[in-house]
Formats: C-alpha cells, structure tokens, sequence
C-alpha cells in the first residue's frame, strides 16, 4: 500500500468531511488539506491486515482517516462549533466512512 495515497481520494475524503459540516449550516473554511495529512502504516489487531491511516494535526483541528486494504474509508474531523439550532450542544467532529465514490457521514455531538 502506498504511503502517499492518490489525490483525487483525498479531494472526495475532504470534500465529503466538509460537505457534512456544511449539511448543518456550519463552516470549517477550507480544512482539512489532504496535504497537510501524515501517513503512516498500521496492522490491525484483529484481521491482522495493513491500513493506512492518515493524521491531520498541529493547527486548530485534528482529524484522521483510515484507509482499509478494500479501499473502504473512515474519516473523522474535530469541527468544535456550537450547534446551530440546539442550543445545549456543539458539533465535536464530522464523521464519512464508505467507498470514495460514495461516501456517507453523520455529526458527532455532544453537550
């Protein structure tokens, strides 16, 4: 598995995290950079297989992406806004998971 993954999956990857923030009326301006990600191989502990995961920090958010051998994805980004219509809570992250091509995603909240 490459240690630098294709750009045209990072641009989904971003896009789709962003898009989810966005889906609440939110903005996290133009982060996360598929740039700016560190790889790194890791074997899981249970299918024994090497993913790749990718780690975006040292700004004001911290992400991951974790790409699976089957080309699955699973991406997490801090967004730390308020909610926009639920006052008692604030959005902590965004999560995508899926294949590139199709993407899906939901909020992380917390109160």
């Amino acid at each position: 598995m490459l240690l630098q993954p294709d750009a045209a999956l990072g641009d989904a990857v971003c896009a789709a995290l962003r898009g989810q923030v966005e889906k609440l009326g939110l903005s996290i301006g133009d982060e996360p950079i598929w740039a700016e990600a560190t790889f790194a191989e890791t074997v899981d502990p249970f299918s024994q297989e090497i993913n790749l995961i990718g780690t975006w920090r040292g700004k004001q958010r911290y992400g991951t992406v974790t790409i699976f051998p089957d080309g699955r994805i699973f991406a997490e980004y801090q967004v730390l806004l308020q909610h926009p219509t639920k006052e008692a809570f604030y959005v902590e992250s965004v999560q995508v998971w899926g294949r590139p091509e199709k993407l899906r995603g939901d909020p992380v909240l917390a109160e």
